[in-house]
């Protein structure tokens, strides 16, 4: 079997699809997104092209060491990122070409359903408990929210207050049965990182996510001091080596690779037996498109130290229609259920994907800025 030909789609609303075709006729699909800079990402993977034309799409491991060793420059968001799409659709003909999904060649399952949250959000501690209670009445038993957007490097009492205000409202109109999750998305300070996580954790939040930028994790053991919260992180950082020190350091009790971002999924499979060994959970990190989901999924059944799985999908159904022949994920008491298809488990529409493939695709992070103009995290 040897690989004849790699295409590229981005498409709405940010995502990028790669497909890897054989001379014997299977098809791999993979997610290689990078939110913003899909086209940066996809004149990545033609540059990694030259290393899979004409090789045996089988030999993943072998094919991920050429790819990420094969120049003298490697890692880092573009690069990884580009070769976790491709390492997605090589194991997505593997599985295929033995007719079993992606879970059956990595250990088989370990549980029956995995638990999905589900985003909320809202402009006012109102809004966003109003969210959070349709959420619920939907069958989910988990979600995730935040409770500031762009913040001063220490802020007043009032802001303080009104980020606390945001989650109490939502813990209260979702009970205590509902996991709350808070994503503070890099966006505070160290400072106010230590006040926050002191004046929430009296409501239980699930976990705390990206209280700090992945450059400072070197301050969450001070920050997380603050509050007998779980801290979770790990969607800004890329293969096994830059979740090493994280783990070493004791501090994180969730880790949240992003399997169209950390590597791919046997890059994040390993990722999960390093944590394992630290007595950490994984929760994979998935803000983006249907390949990306079910590749995630394939993890999940297959790691005994999963916690839960994120998913957009309720929030936008529309494209998971458009792009492929599934029906979007049934949530069922709040889990889903083991999938059952060959290779990654989703089927793409070729057609709709061309017909929607966008070469100038221009879809970019939103620019926050602070009260006196000053440029704020997103």
């Amino acid at each position: 079997m040897k690989i004849t030909s790699v295409d590229l789609f981005p498409v709405p609303p940010r995502w990028l699809f790669v497909r890897i075709q054989t001379n014997d006729g299977l098809t791999g699909w993979g997610e290689p997104t990078v939110e913003g800079r899909a086209l940066t990402t996809s004149t990545a993977v033609r540059e990694l092209s030259d290393q899979l034309l004409g090789k045996d799409p089988r030999r993943i491991e072998d094919l991920f060491q050429a790819m990420h060793r094969g120049n003298f420059y490697r890692g880092g968001c573009i690069l990884t990122s580009a070769i976790s799409g491709v390492e997605q659709a090589l194991w997505d003909i593997k599985a295929k070409s033995f007719g079993v999904p992606v879970y059956e060649l990595l250990g088989g399952p370990v549980r029956d359903k995995m638990r999905l949250y589900a985003h909320i959000g809202g402009a006012t501690p109102e809004a966003c408990a109003t969210a959070a209670k349709a959420m619920v009445d939907k069958g989910f038993t988990a979600l995730k929210m935040s409770v500031t957007q762009e913040t001063e490097w220490i802020e007043s009492p009032a802001a303080v207050d009104r980020a606390v205000a945001m989650f109490a409202e939502t813990r209260t109109a979702a009970g205590r049965d509902t996991r709350i999750a808070i994503d503070f998305h890099g966006r505070v300070h160290r400072a106010l990182a230590r006040i926050l996580a002191k004046e929430l954790e009296q409501f239980s939040p699930y976990f705390y996510e990206e209280l700090l930028l992945p450059e400072h994790n070197d301050a969450l053991r001070e920050v997380a001091r603050a509050a007998a919260v779980p801290i979770a992180t790990g969607e800004r950082l890329y293969t096994r080596w830059e979740f090493k020190k994280i783990l070493e350091d004791g501090v994180v009790d969730i880790v949240q690779p992003d399997v169209s971002h950390c590597g791919g999924i046997f890059e994040m499979r390993k990722i999960a037996a390093m944590a394992e060994a630290y007595d950490v959970c994984l929760a994979p990190h998935c803000p983006l498109g249907p390949v990306t989901f079910a590749a995630s999924l394939q993890v999940d059944f297959c790691t005994p130290n999963a916690l839960i799985q994120e998913q957009v999908f309720t929030l936008q159904n529309e494209y998971v229609s458009d792009y492929t022949f599934n029906d979007p994920p049934i949530v069922e008491n709040g889990f889903i259920a083991l999938p059952r298809n060959p290779g990654l488990g989703v089927d793409i529409n070729e057609a709709a994907v061309r017909e929607a493939t966008n070469e100038n695709l221009s879809w970019r992070v939103p620019r926050l800025h602070t009260a006196d103009g000053a440029v704020a995290e997103w």
